[in-house]
């Protein structure tokens, strides 16, 4: 059945763009525990700044202890939420009807937005690319070779109609990487989140897309919804620990040991192999509970490690399934570019069809 609302499509875009800004305070922060106790040894309960809470800097491994967003207050979004609200401002002032995405038409909008108070981290593979554009290389050789799923196309479930022209404008949104997991995991959610839209359980669009996938993504997704699976049996020992989202992730993709200080723990990184299934046992876990939306997004924010790049995919599943009025309000009215991004939001070609 097809459900297809605006509603749902505004729920998938601002989830995922909230549950960013809930991971701003504790971004790349990689102490669970540490976070816990700072947060009151309960959910977080409200936007923060970078650092809030815990001295103003997060422990990013391989980085160091510093503020990762020095730009940003509460309210605001790390550079996975800028990123996708980039691509809604594009898409809004796109003229209709609708046309295939150009990374062309993107880049001097991104180029204007990063030269003029970005404010956000900005990942390696960004300025590699910025230096490669500078340069002249041609849009269809930007990019580097990172693993690190950055989804940033969650607008355009307002913009195309057919799940192709998602995949594609997934797949172009990161024209920063070129890795085959990356790529692969801003399709795999681009998929699951049109089928949602239109009536899918979250856990039937995840199966079937992993299986159309196959490879990597099905084996990813296996394990993830065995891991999900684990945690919820009331007898395993994984449920009866007090960190057990934090243990189950980490237990997802291996220690990478590069020489640093300590090795970083993968599940909880941003490469694809830790964060896609970990973003599916989010989904899995609280897709069928009350005021799951809700509950997600807290608990994902309370792992940490780059809980923004999870949060954006677990935020436009599930936002996707419960829709925007799941959303507490107390988020959308603290969330600084919530009007701003709704208006954007409403030029979209078909939000405005639903609409009319």
């Amino acid at each position: 059945m097809n459900t297809l609302s605006n509603e749902k499509i505004k729920g998938s875009f601002f989830s995922a763009i909230i549950a960013d800004a809930l991971c701003l305070g504790s971004h790349y922060e990689y102490d669970a525990k540490k976070i816990y106790e700072a947060y009151g040894k309960k959910p977080i309960e409200k936007f923060m700044s970078p650092g809030e809470m815990m001295g103003g800097q997060t422990h990013g491994i391989g980085w160091g202890q510093r503020n990762y967003h020095p730009g940003k207050s509460a309210g605001g979004t790390t550079d996975y939420g800028d990123y996708n609200i980039l691509v809604l401002e594009h898409l809004a002032n796109t003229s209709n009807p609708p046309r295939p995405f150009s990374v062309n038409e993107l880049i001097p909008h991104w180029m204007n937005r990063l030269e003029n108070g970005w404010g956000s981290w900005i990942c390696t593979m960004t300025k590699e690319t910025y230096t490669q554009v500078k340069q002249g290389v041609k849009v269809e050789h930007l990019g580097g070779i990172s693993n690190a799923m950055a989804i940033r196309h969650v607008a355009a479930h307002g913009y195309y109609e057919t799940e192709d022209e998602l995949v594609d404008v997934a797949r172009k949104a990161m024209f920063t990487h070129k890795e085959y997991t990356a790529l692969g995991g801003g399709e795999f959610f681009a998929r699951v989140t049109h089928r949602v839209l239109r009536g899918s359980t979250p856990r039937e669009a995840i199966e079937d897309v992993a299986i159309l996938m196959g490879g990597f993504f099905e084996e990813k997704t296996k394990q993830a919804i065995a891991k999900y699976e684990e945690e919820k049996n009331p007898e395993s020992e994984l449920s009866k620990e007090l960190f057990s989202d934090d243990l189950a992730l980490t237990s997802m993709a291996r220690l990478w040991d590069i020489g640093r200080s300590e090795p970083i723990k993968v599940g909880k990184a941003s490469p694809t192999e830790g964060t896609l299934p970990g973003s599916i046992y989010f989904i899995l876990k609280y897709a069928s509970k009350e005021d799951g939306l809700k509950k997600a997004l807290q608990a994902n924010a309370m792992v940490g490690g780059d809980n923004a790049s999870r949060g954006i995919a677990i935020g436009m599943v599930l936002g996707a399934y419960f829709g925007e009025n799941a959303i507490p309000k107390e988020w959308k009215e603290s969330l600084d570019q919530y009007e701003y991004c709704d208006n954007l939001l409403n030029k979209l070609p078909l939000i405005k069809k639903l609409a009319s």
